[in-house]
């Protein structure tokens, strides 16, 4: 009770100095920011007062403390340094003694920015934002100049980082896996276009995992997408019970080559995606509306009764839908089979999209990427803001539970988690 006392009492004092503070400075007339401005101010006064009770720490007395004579070190004056921060340039005294072994922990030896100063870098990397217009930011925002060369450095960090990312062990089973490819434009002599591939698992707790990101070279092909969902496979993922992919030539083949077991499925929403672009905008809203008793149909009869409805209205107007639902009837087919509960789980592709949206508003951002390297940099850094962890990690569905139950019954005895459910 009296450390929930002291809290509060904390809280209000701290509340209480923030406007004496405020107050003061208004009748001052000091600004809130700028390099000298209350929160410069501020800012220098808490590193330098933290700074010297790191020296005392490592003396072993306090300033001016009799105790210290004849210790055999001592303080020896101080030296300048501008450290950037969150809120622009700040110069600090930072104590020295005459042994010159003191070691500061809260502003290193050769910091020159603080960590918050490194996110804001790689925040505005996963926007898409290049190294110039960073440091163009910083100069217009902060007043300070910070080179590319430094930015780019900071960026860098994360390399490491994501190469352990893309190793780390895996699920052992997920329900469902999306498979697809982004492209990136990569000027390696010439701008060319480069497919990323990304999948994403749906966890059997209802979570959207980031399997990981692979550059690849050329066109998409089944023949690397064999690669990598060997990989996947290879760390931990033993089973998939439905995997979602677009109708690229080869792919089922390369995906029952990894796991025997699982159900191979056309996504829909690519089907949904391409049925548009063949359509006036102005017309989406009507199709929408006449093509979802199709794919929401409870059989397939029911389903191609609904189709020769949707033909009979548009067939004429947009012979191209026509053709493009015909041609991928057979590996639509397979989801009307499924629960209802699995088929929401596949329909709703909600943390998908959004994933896409994030990359591609990247990818825009930055039009084209002087290395493959860079542009895997940047699509990781997407991938570590969704999320604390950086695992990118989200809810997939709000009922989740009935959709596992679903799968552990319709994929009885391929579904290992059957006896743990």
């Amino acid at each position: 009770m009296s450390e929930t006392l002291e809290s509060v009492a904390i809280d209000v004092d701290h509340k209480e100095l923030a406007e004496q503070l405020l107050a003061q400075a208004k009748e001052q007339g000091v600004e809130l920011v700028g390099p000298n401005g209350l929160l410069n101010q501020l800012t220098k006064n808490v590193l330098e007062t933290a700074l010297d009770a790191e020296m005392a720490e490592h003396l072993g007395y306090d300033k001016h403390d009799p105790a210290g004579r004849g210790s055999g070190n001592s303080r020896n004056g101080s030296r300048s340094k501008t450290v950037f921060t969150e809120i622009g340039p700040v110069e600090i005294e930072v104590p020295r003694d005459t042994n010159s072994d003191f070691d500061p922990v809260i502003v290193k030896k050769r910091q020159r920015r603080l960590t918050g100063v490194d996110e804001i870098v790689l925040s505005l990397t996963a926007k898409g934002l290049t190294t110039g217009e960073i440091a163009a930011h910083f100069d217009d925002v902060y007043g300070a100049t910070v080179s590319k060369d430094t930015i780019s450095r900071i960026a860098d960090k994360v390399i490491e980082e994501m190469t352990e990312w893309c190793n780390r062990p895996l699920e052992s089973v997920y329900p469902l896996v999306f498979i697809d490819a982004i492209f990136v434009k990569v000027r390696d002599g010439q701008v060319t276009n480069r497919p990323i591939y990304v999948a994403i698992g749906v966890t059997c707790a209802g979570e959207r995992d980031i399997l990981g990101l692979w550059a690849g070279d050329g066109g998409e092909g089944a023949k690397f997408w064999l690669s990598v969902l060997t990989e996947i496979k290879n760390r931990g993922t033993a089973d998939v019970c439905i995997v979602v992919c677009d109708g690229l030539k080869g792919l089922p083949e390369a995906i029952n080559t990894v796991w025997s077991r699982a159900v191979v499925q056309t996504c829909v929403i690519h089907l949904l995606r391409n049925t548009f672009r063949y359509a006036s905008r102005r017309y989406w809203d009507q199709i929408a509306k006449d093509i979802r008793p199709v794919y929401t149909a409870a059989t397939e009869a029911a389903a191609k009764e609904r189709f020769t409805e949707f033909t009979e209205k548009w067939g004429a107007q947009y012979p191209a839908i026509t053709q493009l639902w015909e041609n991928a009837w057979s590996e639509f087919v397979p989801f009307l089979d499924y629960d209802v509960e699995i088929r929401r789980v596949i329909c709703s592709t909600n943390a998908v999209e959004s994933l896409n949206a994030r990359y591609r508003r990247a990818i825009r951002a930055r039009g084209h990427f002087p290395t493959e390297q860079a542009a895997m940099k940047c699509l990781y850094l997407v991938t570590r803001s969704l999320d604390p962890t950086g695992r990118g990690k989200a809810r997939w569905a709000m009922r989740w539970k009935p959709a596992l139950n679903a799968f552990a019954i319709t994929f009885n005895p391929k579904f290992p988690l059957v006896g743990r459910v």
